[in-house]
């Protein structure tokens, strides 16, 4: 029995004592069906955290560590918390139950099961769980970077070491989604595990006047369901540092504060109220350094003015502040760490500098990615947070044209084919992870961002939120590498009402509707035309539209499709034209 939001290990054995605290990556229970038939025994996977628990049922008396447990209908459970146990091992003989268990048990598990066995009553196992450890959460939700940008998903003009590494300790995902090809709703879905259009952000928050005309939301409404307020509630240290661009910017001066959103601390750019990191600008021949986006003071302060090559930098050291004093107060965290790299206008260190576009964007690639190096650290060289911290990494978005690439991705940023909503994802948990996931590569696992966000309520076990159904799905087991499930339900894409193609390096329609069900990616316009069915299983660069081979499918999608797009608000990109 696994339990893997609790953070405990856990484990039911019938007619065998095994226990074993030593921390690794995923211990195995050989659970004995008859004994003494030890051979006989089948593989039983549970997670290590801080603390144990064992499950037992038996009609015998055990002699353990010089403790008497009587025999007992029903199952106990005990908690034991993790000191220097190397063990441990009891086994059965043919002629008598273990009246010798206690010579392969260290003095410490003697002084542990003592311990709980006096000072811990026996409680259903609900009950114990309800101690567990509370695991840590990182998520780093890069800006406009492509599917094929980093060199580990790809890349050959530009090297990422630092986030590399962190795909070698964990699990890469390469059939992952953002629910949006552009920046606000992409954000807003994350955040709150719903399609972001039902909150009315459908493209990017602009000034007051365009989302007007848009008819999207001035910012995202704070009745919406975020998980970092459920985090809170349920004890966690909640800080946000970097982009944030639901609400607050350009004009929009009243928007809601991040805190109304249950974050504890936050530091953001010019795109959210509150205390802000602006960027300073400087190239080759340049006398002096320049400012950009000096207007956003009037969003709020205080704000610290720092070159633009090392803006990451300065997200990274105000988070790891943040969590060195959530460790001192041994208080649980979630943080996010959203930079505005690799967004435009490109600014990478003088040094570097290069005047094209593409390798101007590579430039600042790779500095961001060295700026990672000291938030990795620190949760890698600490015992405590590298065993009990979650790191989940991707993009918000596709690359803008002619900077970041997708390839073989069809499409980027605001298109809603493939280049623009598939991102590269990295999971990084090697103390919470199946050892034998670590270092893989998962591409067959489909889901999306809303998938992330319903999975870390499971694994923080924090409480979802009261009347509000989620569009995410629970796939906390696919993220810790035990199971390779994929997301149930279709995922649905609308394009943003200001993008309707032809433009931005491409010269043809954005379908305004798309859907991804197993294999296939199927799009069409409002009005039904322009119907485009792909196999993505066997290409996945959307070359080969199928949709009259596959007549079937084709109908089936578009009526899943068009049947949830009634479901959501319109905006401007299709409040004139009745979908059919």
């Amino acid at each position: 029995m696994v339990f893997h939001n609790t953070g405990i290990r856990f484990a039911r054995v019938r007619n065998l004592l095994y226990i074993r605290t030593r921390p690794s990556p995923l211990h195995r229970l050989n659970r004995c069906r008859t004994p003494p038939e030890l051979l006989k025994c089948e593989a039983h996977e549970y997670e290590p955290r801080r603390f144990s628990v064992v499950w037992y049922e038996t009609t015998y008396c055990h002699d353990v560590g010089g403790v008497m447990v009587d025999s007992c209908e029903e199952s106990r459970a005990i908690m034991v918390p993790v000191i220097a146990l190397d063990v441990i091992k009891c086994w059965w003989t043919t002629a008598d139950y273990p009246r010798h268990v206690s010579q392969h048990i260290s003095v410490w598990g003697w002084i542990c099961l003592s311990c709980c066995w006096c000072g811990l009553p026996f409680a259903e196992p609900r009950n114990a769980l309800q101690a567990a450890e509370q695991p840590n959460v990182i998520v780093v939700f890069i800006d406009d970077m492509g599917y094929s940008d980093l060199s580990c998903f790809g890349n050959t003009e530009a090297t990422t070491p630092e986030i590399d590494r962190l795909a070698s300790e964990g699990i890469r995902f390469t059939n992952f989604y953002v629910n949006s090809p552009i920046c606000s709703p992409s954000r807003v879905a994350l955040t709150t595990g719903q399609y972001p259009h039902r909150w009315r952000i459908t493209s990017y928050l602009d000034n007051r006047q365009t989302n007007e005309r848009r008819q999207v939301a001035q910012w995202l409404d704070p009745q919406a369901p975020v998980l970092a307020r459920q985090l809170q509630s349920h004890g966690y240290a909640t800080g946000h540092f970097g982009k944030w661009h639901m609400g607050g910017q350009r004009d929009v001066d009243d928007a809601p504060p991040i805190s109304a959103y249950g974050f504890d601390q936050s530091l953001t750019n010019f795109e959210g109220m509150g205390p802000k990191l602006l960027p300073l600008t400087m190239q080759p021949g340049w006398k002096s350094r320049g400012r950009i986006w000096e207007g956003a003071i009037r969003l709020g302060g205080p704000a610290i003015w720092m070159q633009r090559s090392q803006i990451t930098m300065g997200f990274v050291d105000s988070a790891i502040a943040f969590i060195d004093d959530a460790v001192r107060r041994r208080q649980p965290f979630f943080v996010n760490v959203w930079p505005d790299d690799v967004h435009s206008p490109f600014f990478p260190p003088v040094d570097k500098w290069k005047n094209e576009k593409r390798p101007k964007y590579l430039a600042v690639l790779e500095a961001m990615d060295g700026q990672f190096a000291t938030l990795f650290s620190r949760i890698r060289d600490d015992d405590e947070l590298s065993r009990n911290t979650l790191i989940i990494l991707c993009s918000d978005n596709g690359p803008e044209h002619g900077a970041g690439s997708a390839l073989p991705l069809r499409g980027a940023k605001t298109w809603l084919y493939e280049g623009g909503v598939r991102s590269p994802l990295i999971v990084w948990g090697p103390g919470m992870m199946a050892a034998n996931s670590i270092g893989t590569t998962n591409s067959t696992s489909v889901f999306c961002a809303m998938d992330i966000n319903r999975s870390l309520y499971a694994i923080c076990g924090a409480p979802l939120p009261e009347e509000t159904a989620l569009d995410g799905e629970d796939l906390s087991g696919t993220l810790l590498g035990v199971g390779a499930d994929s997301r149930n339900a279709p995922i649905f894409w609308r394009r943003p009402p200001d993008r309707p193609g032809y433009s931005h390096g491409f010269d043809e329609d954005n379908p305004d509707l798309a859907v991804r069900h197993g294999k296939w990616k199927y799009y069409t316009n409002f009005d039904g035309s322009l119907r485009q069915l792909y196999d993505l299983s066997t290409d996945v660069s959307e070359v080969s539209n199928v949709v009259d081979e596959h007549s079937d499918t084709s109908t089936r999608l578009h009526e899943t499709v068009v049947a949830w797009n009634q479901t959501i608000p319109a905006d401007a990109g299709n409040s004139s034209t009745a979908p059919r």
